[in-house]
């Protein structure tokens, strides 16, 4: 069976970018650069994006365009050992995108909210307690009863995922990804715009950016720049494996990565200017520090931001923007998790396209619903916590380990991307992965490791850290290594 293509080099583009460009680069990149030194944090981040981002975008849409495969068959046809981490990959994106849709829900309820600033005066209270019905024990395994005015917005963020996997790479994600993206970068430039122009806006950018060089001798702050990208580039979980797979086989690689980076940290910048220039008008307009108003994650998105709307000029046009914005970074990401884990599925199992989206979202959403329950916040956020810093980055850390040490294919691929691409790139490369990535993130991922190991995170109980998280990545490991031995993929493994 023919493998499907991209229409347009276009096309490809705004899709990687639109799975790189999510939810995180809104909330996560901002506070990022505030708690790591300001502006000084931008040297160390801007070197990672260098010697880590670029070269690891271009090693797996190398990858994927060459062995033209979703991660396992990719890995399989690379050897046959490897197939494990490929799976590995794939169950990592279908749990992210199982409590990832989950925000992009509450983000369509409150773009609905926006409208007439439903939230009232009191955004904390309203979000924690009158939408999301959070229970108070503190327990993620105490779910709670199925919260409906979150169920449906959660199943229409899957109608519009499931659509786009259905539908096919041409009809479904490249026309969404056209409309979608450009909308993006639309609303979020005419929102910085605007809010550059409010008091105090100023004030909140400086805060930001304004520069502590002696965070620079802080080995934390360069493991967080790191971090950093490695969390926002979509890479490490099957996703831009996938997408490159569709690829001509004649396209310039290198160029696509290297744009594909740059428009994604360019977004997180954009973003950043955004956030706190809305922040700072917030801090004027209180007459607080904007120490006392800065939050990350979901405090962010759901308290911080909507208190700011209350205060902003017309808040029945400035509110919506932002969360359409929001909503759109959600979706676009969560199509490209979801097409990821579509894939491999058709790979392994010679289904077709639209059987394994069905099957595959269907199930998502029914998982899903675990996160529309009183208790789908803390089961959220003990998940994610060990997803992100340990089987994620781990992930990564594996595939550039195996790639570049056990089973040093690293020349074979520099000499594939180099022979199709207009800029050739150098040992340089090479020497990135084998030595800089793997380096920093065997850093990274023990520090966590550690962490995790000594410390209660969230206060959860040991039981809930076990079943949530370590008993959750052990199982990820065993059925990675179960699938691959499961059967063999229908059609020739020829590199």
């Amino acid at each position: 069976m023919q493998r499907e293509q991209w229409a347009s080099r276009t096309g490809f583009i705004l899709a990687a970018v639109g799975s790189a460009i999510g939810l995180g680069n809104i909330w996560r990149f901002p506070y990022m650069t505030y708690e790591n030194g300001g502006g000084a944090f931008l040297i160390p981040y801007f070197f990672a994006m260098l010697t880590a981002g670029i070269p690891f975008m271009i090693l797996e849409f190398g990858l994927g365009q060459k062995l033209r495969s979703s991660a396992p068959r990719a890995f399989a046809k690379l050897h046959s050992k490897m197939e494990y981490l490929g799976w590995f990959q794939v169950l990592v994106a279908a749990i992210i995108a199982c409590y990832y849709v989950a925000v992009i829900g509450w983000s369509i309820s409150y773009l609905g909210f926006s409208f007439t600033q439903s939230w009232g005066v009191d955004a904390n209270a309203f979000f924690f307690g009158e939408y999301l019905k959070l229970r108070g024990d503190n327990s993620p395994s105490a779910l709670g009863s199925l919260q409906w005015h979150i169920v449906a917005p959660i199943l229409l963020a899957w109608a519009v995922s499931f659509y786009a996997t259905f539908t096919g790479v041409r009809t479904g994600i490249e026309r969404l990804g056209k409309i979608m993206m450009p909308l993006l970068f639309i609303m979020v430039v005419v929102l910085t715009l605007r809010v550059l122009m409010l008091p105090g806006a100023a004030d909140g950018v400086n805060w930001m950016f304004k520069p502590d060089f002696s965070a620079l001798l802080n080995p934390k702050v360069w493991s967080a720049a790191y971090g950093q990208i490695f969390f926002t580039l979509s890479v490490g979980f099957a996703i831009m494996i996938a997408y490159s797979s569709y690829l001509p086989e004649k396209s310039d690689i290198n160029n696509n990565a290297i744009m594909t980076v740059f428009i994604n940290c360019g977004f997180s910048m954009m973003a950043g200017v955004m956030i706190f220039a809305v922040l700072g008008y917030m801090a004027a307009q209180q007459g607080v520090p904007l120490t006392e108003v800065v939050s990350s994650g979901v405090g962010l998105a759901f308290v911080t931001i909507p208190t700011a709307i209350n205060l902003l000029p017309m808040p029945w046009l400035l509110g919506p923007m932002f969360f359409i914005a929001l909503v759109v970074a959600g979706l676009s990401s969560h199509i490209s998790i979801m097409e990821a884990v579509v894939s491999s599925a058709i790979d392994k199992m010679g289904w077709t396209r639209r059987k394994a989206a069905a099957v595959i979202c269907g199930a998502g959403a029914l998982i899903s619903m675990a996160y529309a329950t009183n208790g789908g916040l803390l089961l959220l956020d003990i998940v994610d916590y060990y997803i992100n810093n340990i089987a994620l980055l781990g992930s990564c850390l594996i595939e550039l380990f195996l790639m570049a040490w056990v089973f040093k294919k690293l020349p074979e691929l520099r000499s594939h991307v180099n022979s199709i691409s207009e800029i050739a790139v150098g040992y340089w490369w090479e020497f990135c992965i084998r030595y800089l990535c793997v380096g920093l993130l065997l850093v990274i991922v023990g520090n966590n490791l550690v962490t995790a190991a000594t410390e209660n995170y969230g206060g959860y109980a040991s039981a809930d850290q076990m079943l949530f998280g370590w008993g959750m990545v052990a199982a990820m490991v065993i059925a990675g290594f179960l699938i691959s031995t499961r059967r063999p993929f229908p059609m020739p493994l020829e590199a």
